[in-house]
């Protein structure tokens, strides 16, 4: 793994989707594969046809090197995915797979430490018969992703973020970082996050409200 992509995982992916302010967050039912995987690089999209998995035989040899396969499976719990595929994955050097579809052999996943984000898993088998899409914007769980945008993926979700945004979501998220951090060691000290956040006041408001609106109903249920 590379310096930038450890960089980008140590932010971890909710402080950086909270910084984004983008819609850059996958269906949170993408879970890793096996407890620890992890994975921060571009993006390579794969569309496959429902039960098919030729697209991803074809993806794992056209793929640039040191990209994540990020695939529509149409949500479908078959096996996508297994550790024939992953060795050949592993040779041609791609970094890791974020399917919205189902995968298998986990053990071998986790033993040969690929790692891999999917809907869920099945044993189930798959079908040979047309190639889908590769390398086109593709919508994976509810995010149209597009080669080289940048997947960053860990035990709390997926997210892919827009070549164009890398930059500036990068710095605002080093940002956050810093003032969580700070704010942190002020709850140690004792501060509330009520004021922290600047909450109180509205919490105050908010009881007003309650009870100018009961005692108006009070009025209303004593009046003739």
């Amino acid at each position: 793994m590379n310096v930038a992509a450890e960089v980008w995982l140590a932010l971890g992916t909710s402080t950086i989707y909270e910084a984004s302010k983008l819609p850059c967050a996958l269906d949170p039912r993408l879970r890793p594969a096996w407890s620890g995987a992890e994975a921060c690089a571009p993006a390579y999209p794969v569309g496959c046809l429902p039960g098919d998995n030729l697209a991803l035989h074809t993806a794992v040899e056209l793929a640039p090197a040191g990209s994540i396969l990020v695939v529509d499976g149409g949500g479908l719990l078959v096996g996508y995915w297994g550790e024939v595929l992953t060795r050949a994955a592993q040779r041609q050097g791609i970094a890791g797979l974020v399917i919205d579809g189902g995968v298998r052999d986990i053990d071998s996943l986790e033993m040969l430490g690929f790692p891999v984000f999917a809907r869920g898993v099945s044993m189930l088998g798959t079908y040979k018969a047309g190639v889908g899409t590769l390398g086109g914007p593709t919508d994976v769980g509810g995010v149209v992703v597009a080669a080289g945008d940048l997947v960053v993926a860990d035990r709390d979700g997926v997210i892919c973020l827009p070549r164009a945004d890398v930059g500036r979501v990068l710095v605002e998220a080093k940002a956050r970082q810093v003032k969580e951090a700070a704010m942190i060691e002020a709850i140690r000290a004792g501060a509330h996050t009520l004021d922290l956040y600047g909450w109180r006041q509205l919490l105050t408001e908010t009881e007003q409200e309650s009870t100018d609106l009961v005692s108006g109903e009070t009025s209303d249920q004593g009046a003739p």
